[in-house]
């Protein structure tokens, strides 16, 4: 299966194809980028605006390699005990009962104080052994026998000292667990870590992975994403539809719309049976697209000029 794989990602047009294949337009950075990441056996950071593609990229990425997604979603008070392992304590408590209802068996009254010590000194270690750890997702991706893509989504909301846990595991794939030692990757993962740009992230996290910034596409990739993900659309409407999000982007707005956006609108038209984009239609659908009200009042006060674009492009 490995040698498989090999073969899937021989070329970043290999990559570019099989991506296209699962829905995922990407662009010949993109491509490269992962293609070389691959092979280099370095993690990616994505970053970008919200709604661009960089989850979905991760999981495309899984579907073409047949590989395992796991995800770790990021947040502020993140630690290792979510993200890396915890320990079973209601398995620990059950048995640390079992040990009690055994304990005269155990510890002999004939073999004196001392004795008994160390009799239970060979329980000790077992509430701390691997049958009372529950992996979590970075644990799990590094022991996934046939390895797995593995998603650190949004990094930037992660605390700083998260931040930096991670950097054994994006350096060396193992981790150190102290009751039990260093765990190293049955199979290394491919990681793909993503970020919004919140906050700055450290050097050392960042020269430890190829950088791919994704930003809005032009209109001519924005089209061909829509097409594949909304064939039902007619190329005018398509055409009128991208031109508008394109100038949508171009004005001081609080969220401009993403990728994802796109597609949503796309899907109105098509459910609403829209023969055409009018100001009248834009109006009643601001609200798939735009998400803060105060978004929808600029837009509106454009309208009419955004209404001339709308005609200009109305031939297809």
């Amino acid at each position: 299966m490995n040698d498989d794989r090999q073969n899937r990602i021989a070329s970043w047009e290999a990559v570019q194809q099989g991506f296209r294949g699962t829905g995922y337009i990407a662009d010949r950075t993109i491509a490269t980028t992962v293609y070389l990441a691959w092979h280099l056996g370095k993690p990616i950071l994505v970053e970008g605006p919200a709604g661009v593609g960089k989850t979905e990229l991760a999981k495309t990425a899984a579907a073409f390699l047949d590989l395992q997604l796991i995800r770790l979603q990021c947040y502020e008070g993140l630690d290792e005990a979510k993200a890396l392992y915890e320990w079973k304590y209601g398995k620990q408590l059950l048995y640390t009962q079992l040990l009690k209802d055994k304990l005269d068996e155990i510890v002999s009254r004939d073999n004196g104080f001392s004795a008994a010590i160390d009799k239970l000194y060979k329980y000790d270690d077992i509430f701390f052994s691997r049958h009372f750890l529950e992996p979590r997702p970075l644990l799990k991706a590094l022991e996934s026998p046939d390895g797995a893509v593995l998603l650190v989504d949004e990094i930037d909301k992660a605390d700083e000292e998260f931040e930096a846990f991670l950097l054994e595991i994006l350096s060396d794939y193992q981790v150190s667990i102290p009751e039990i030692g260093t765990v190293a990757a049955v199979s290394r993962p491919f990681v793909f870590l993503t970020s919004n740009n919140t906050r700055e992230l450290s050097e050392a996290l960042k020269r430890r992975c190829l950088h791919l910034f994704i930003p809005y596409p032009d209109a001519g990739l924005e089209r061909r994403i829509v097409r594949s993900r909304v064939p039902d659309l007619p190329d005018r409407l398509e055409k009128q539809l991208v031109s508008f999000i394109q100038e949508i982007r171009t004005l001081d707005l609080k969220k401009a719309p993403s990728i994802s956006e796109t597609i949503d609108w796309a899907r109105v038209v098509v459910l609403l049976h829209a023969e055409r984009l009018t100001s009248e239609f834009v109006r009643e659908t601001l609200h798939v697209f735009l998400k803060y009200q105060d978004d929808v009042h600029t837009v509106e006060e454009r309208m009419p000029q955004l209404t001339s674009l709308l005609l200009r492009n109305e031939g297809g």
